[in-house]
């Protein structure tokens, strides 16, 4: 087993420096076929994006005569029926699933100011459906609907901007930008905020301002924030040190299949703190970690699990591994 000191070193570095960690679902990979239910209420709600009548429902009614009157609607120049339709179109909801249509109608809307559209708009420059992947293009129309107050354009604007994606690396301007979506509440913003306070970059280092912004992500369920919130407890950096609370925190963010958090919290079963310690506790999350689709951790896992193995005996091995292949199929993973 690692000693501690050395241990930390290589997981803290892990956790606490990668590059757009805490963004969790806000852009979606270009194999995504969808934009999820939770986005679409939030735009129709914050920034006037309709939809036909009935698609208010759990599953929507695709009515064809309401969708016709809907498709007038936008061709006629309405805003919010552009932008709902650019919906329709690349969800594949009540029409055929066109990504080209959605970038269309979407761009038809935030040419006339939806901020909506515009941020639909950018993340298809993004995960590059229905046009060439294009990041200068995404930080385009995320900076004009940023500009008009749209929180998830003002964060996946920061992301940019801490990732150096169509822009130069600017841990000042993603500071600026994470500050006024994490203001109004955006988790994704306030973990970026808390991590830019923890590595002083923007801002001045300052453990105390990073516990503070990572908490509010952390309760909101943002797990890379919960994870660095565990981290700073472990340390007591911002924080009293306390092992119970960084278990705590781990935890949450482990059995939301974060990796860096899965490998951690099996270190501490297997140093016992916080916890008393549990080889056969340690060897599932390091299991778990070792299985998950995280590169800077799963050979450090692997390592671990097969070396706590040695503590087990054969039941205690079988039924963890059990256990680790029931949560993969419960999250629908694979190990």
């Amino acid at each position: 087993m690692k000693s501690r000191s050395c241990h930390w070193l290589i997981v803290s570095a892990l956790v606490i420096t990668a590059s757009g960690a805490c963004a969790q679902q806000r852009a979606p990979p270009a194999s995504d076929q969808t934009l999820k239910t939770g986005q679409l209420s939030e735009t129709a709600k914050v920034a006037q994006c309709s939809l036909p009548p009935g698609f208010d429902q759990k599953p929507p009614a695709f009515d064809q005569n309401r969708i016709a009157a809907f498709k007038q609607k936008a061709s006629s120049g309405n805003a919010t029926a552009q932008c709902g339709l650019g919906f329709l179109y690349n969800n594949g909801w009540g029409v055929l699933q066109d990504h080209t249509q959605a970038v269309a109608w979407w761009r038809k809307a935030a040419e006339q100011g939806s901020a909506s559209a515009q941020y639909f708009l950018g993340l298809m420059y993004v995960t590059g459906r229905g046009v060439p992947q294009d990041y200068i293009q995404a930080e385009m129309w995320w900076r004009k609907a940023a500009e008009q107050g749209y929180s998830a354009a003002q964060s996946t604007l920061g992301d940019l901007y801490d990732e150096g994606r169509g822009v130069p690396q600017d841990y000042s301007q993603a500071e600026v930008w994470w500050r006024k979506a994490a203001e109004q509440g955006d988790a994704d913003a306030q973990c970026g905020l808390g991590r830019l306070y923890y590595n002083g970059q923007g801002v001045s280092k300052d453990y105390t301002q990073a516990a503070l912004w990572l908490r509010k992500a952390a309760e909101q369920g943002n797990a890379s924030a919960q994870g660095l919130l565990g981290y700073l407890y472990e340390d007591g950096q911002g924080v009293p040190q306390d092992y119970a609370q960084a278990v705590a925190w781990f935890r949450k963010a482990a059995e939301q299949g974060n990796a860096k958090a899965q490998i951690v919290l099996g270190a501490l079963y297997a140093l016992g703190q916080g916890v008393p310690k549990d080889y056969a506790e340690a060897y599932f999350w390091y299991d778990l970690a070792a299985a998950a689709n995280d590169d800077s951790v799963t050979k450090d896992a692997a390592k671990d699990r097969d070396e706590t193995a040695s503590h087990l005996t054969p039941a205690d091995l079988s039924r963890e591994q059990e256990r680790a292949r029931k949560w993969f199929e419960a999250h629908q993973a694979k190990p």
